[in-house]
């Protein structure tokens, strides 16, 4: 076996003490990430205003903050309907019309020669092929007014296909000779003798017109698009809604317009912005660090605690941000009518299970004050609904030893929040809405995401900086827990002295404040080294007609006695039990000295003490550096005492008590944990008091005889 130098034991220890309570250097590195981050969640804030519903009524007069422009879509509709009606009626020739002019041409060409006359120079195939053109030209001809071919120019539509007609009527007319010199110049072919004289046998017919209603719209499509949004002006102080009056599409446009002039007047990254916001988190941290310095100088001197609430702060500020993200930029109607998210019962939870209600307490305060003044919120009842649920969870988180039991505490701070929104509608003069609906429901979805959030977090918390809750305690003093199962099994006398004793380890626990359930459990494990080697314990000797330690030299019992402490770390640590755990099991001995054997040691000597080097009867240590280690070194003693007690009476035990703690007093024990001399008396008291309830009087009874007759 391997024994670890009780040198070693007390550096080792004093590192992990170090790294608890922190050094300068790191209380500066966690308040400058908590300025940080602080900083940026009061900086990028989004502006908060009136939350309009589109066709409720106004119970207030609304003014402009500031100078500003919004799209007016009311107006913009106007012109681009005025511009549509500016496209004019379009035209085309019947297809119909054009197939039947050319089929008479070409019979005319097949039946007569007179064509050979009038173009000489032509070919028969030379004319086809300028009546393939000129039945695709008059195809896409069109015909309008002189203002819609002007438009046709300043949209830069081509427009060479465009005529202008004088009359928008539909019937047979003549084109005009616009249509045919178009056609001559934009024909391309060399037979002008082949054009003149299609053009001279289209040019005399009568047309039947066509209105392209597909035309028209698709050219009033494209003129809408070209009309640019029109912007109004307001100016600040201008009434931008009148109690009474009906909210309209325009009064949401002028109210987004508003929020976005004021968020880009703050000039974020602007040097003296930035100042602003970074001076002001700087000071809320201020605040907070003396608060805790004077209030609460446990928690503030350990660096593990303060990193553990600067998590839960920074955690809770983003939980709030995703909110209110979702809230702002959501379409779904029923998001957009929640007015008070709850967000502050999420750190207040945690805060109050993983450190202590009060440190909750101030939370509360501080995260409803910072959220109120960043998130974009109704800031008065956000700020009374906030902080009465995060009291409420406060009030309702005592005492909790299963996990199950945060579903209970957001669910009474759910019915709490009832009476506050109905509040919040008998302030408005209703004595019933639907946003009440909306908003109870709203909280009840909040807090049964904090639950569900708490309950995931707290594992995570608790590993990352080594905490216990109670829940994780309870789960520690289950009777099938493999280690508790083997030490039943294997040392069951040390296991009924770990039982008997951890009630008294939380009742002396309670009396002075300290961690009951800690030392209950803590003390279940506190002798698990006595595993290793059960037969050298007394409590595990019962029946047994030899004592082991008659076999070994005084100085070779004691080390077999100790080895069980550094052996209990060993198994500890194996069976990965929470450091608090091995911390108790290290520091329940203290450095006390076996003194039976001590004592044995120094009669072999033949009294000369300077022969007998008393650290080798001495247990490694620590000394106890918290009240539960010491109040388990009290009630391990005393209750080991009490078994071999003659006088059971109340003075008996009490002197036997007092003796025993001013022997540890005597030797030091109790200078590096912070227990009091009252605190001292209440335990002893305590002890007094459970030890005479042990060790009773019960009445004799009688031995029951034979009855009569039998």
């Amino acid at each position: 076996m391997k024994e670890t130098k009780p040198s070693e034991k007390k550096s080792g220890f004093r590192a992990i003490r170090w790294l608890a309570e922190g050094n300068r250097g790191w209380r500066l590195l966690v308040a400058l990430v908590c300025v940080f981050f602080l900083a940026l969640f009061l900086h990028f804030r989004e502006v908060r205003l009136e939350v309009l519903e589109l066709n409720a009524t106004a119970n207030r007069y609304i003014v402009a903050q500031v100078d500003f422009e919004f799209p007016d879509y009311e107006t913009t509709i106007i012109l681009k309907q005025q511009a549509m009606q500016d496209v004019g009626a379009v035209y085309r020739i019947d297809p119909g019309e054009v197939q039947r002019a050319r089929h008479e041409l070409e019979n005319s060409l097949v039946r007569s020669r007179d064509w050979r006359k009038a173009a000489p120079s032509s070919t028969f195939e030379g004319i086809y092929q300028v009546l393939d053109r000129m039945e695709v030209f008059l195809f896409d001809a069109r015909f309008t007014d002189p203002r819609t071919i002007q438009i046709l120019k300043n949209l830069e539509v081509p427009s060479t296909s465009f005529f202008e007609v004088l009359s928008e009527k539909e019937g047979a007319f003549t084109l005009p000779d616009e249509v045919w010199a178009r056609f001559a110049l934009d024909n391309g072919s060399s037979n002008l003798e082949a054009v003149r004289y299609v053009i001279d046998a289209f040019k005399s017919r009568k047309w039947d017109f066509q209105q392209d209603e597909t035309l028209e719209r698709a050219l009033r499509t494209q003129v809408s698009k070209t009309v640019v949004d029109k912007y109004t002006r307001v100016v600040a102080g201008t009434r931008l809604l009148e109690p009474g009056e009906k909210i309209t599409s325009r009064h949401l446009n002028m109210m987004q317009a508003m929020k976005a002039a004021i968020s880009e007047s703050r000039k974020l990254w602007e040097p003296a912005t930035l100042a602003s916001s970074i001076l002001l988190s700087f000071i809320f941290v201020t605040i907070s660090a003396l608060y805790f310095r004077i209030s609460q100088p446990d928690f503030f001197r350990s660096l593990q605690k303060v990193a553990l609430f600067v998590c839960v702060v920074l955690l809770t500020l983003l939980f709030a941000k995703a909110t209110e993200y979702a809230l702002l930029k959501s379409e779904n109607p029923f998001l957009a009518r929640i007015h008070y998210p709850i967000v502050a019962p999420f750190a207040s939870l945690l805060i109050c299970v993983l450190l202590s209600p009060r440190i909750a307490l101030f939370a509360s305060a501080f995260l409803s004050i910072i959220l109120t003044v960043s998130l974009a919120v109704d800031h008065s009842r956000f700020l009374i609904l906030n902080l009465i649920t995060s009291i409420l969870v406060i009030i309702c988180t005592q005492n909790i030893r299963k996990r199950k039991q945060i579903f209970g505490i957001c669910w009474k701070a759910f019915l709490g929040s009832i009476p506050v929104l109905y509040a919040f509608t008998l302030g408005e003069n209703q004595l019933w809405n639907f946003s009440l609906l909306v908003d109870i429901a709203a909280s009840f979805c909040f807090l049964t995401a904090t639950a569900i959030l708490v309950v995931g977090l707290l594992p995570v918390l608790e590993t990352a900086f080594r905490l216990m809750t109670d829940m994780t305690l309870m789960e520690y003093m289950d009777p099938q827990n493999e280690l508790l199962q083997k030490l039943a099994m294997e040392v069951p006398g040390t296991y009924q002295h770990c039982l008997v004793l951890a009630n008294l380890t939380e009742a002396c626990a309670q009396a002075i404040g300290a961690n009951g359930i800690l030392c209950r459990v803590a003390t279940l494990y506190h002798d698990i080294g006595k595993i290793l080697n059960p037969q050298f314990y007394t409590e595990n000797q019962q029946g047994s007609t030899v004592n082991l330690h008659q076999l070994l030299t005084p100085l070779e019992s004691a080390q077999l006695i100790i080895s069980h402490v550094i052996d209990g770390e060993d198994l500890a640590r194996k069976y990965r039990l929470p450091q608090p755990f091995i911390d108790i099991i290290l520091q329940h001995h203290g450095t006390t000295l076996v003194y039976y054997f001590y004592r044995k040691q120094l009669e072999l000597k033949g009294g000369r003490e300077e022969e007998v080097d008393v650290s080798q009867f001495r247990y490694p240590g620590p000394k106890p550096q918290t009240k539960e280690a010491a109040i388990v070194m009290i009630c391990d003693s005393v209750e080991a005492t009490s078994r071999s007690l003659e006088d059971g009476s109340e003075k008996g035990i009490a002197e036997m008590v007092d003796r025993i703690v001013l022997e540890k007093a005597e030797d030091g024990q109790f200078d590096e944990c912070n227990l009091t001399f009252e605190e001292l008396g209440r335990v002893k008291r305590t002890l007094v008091k459970s030890l005479l309830l042990t060790h009773h009087i019960r009445v004799k009874y009688p031995k029951k005889e034979k009855p009569p007759g039998k």
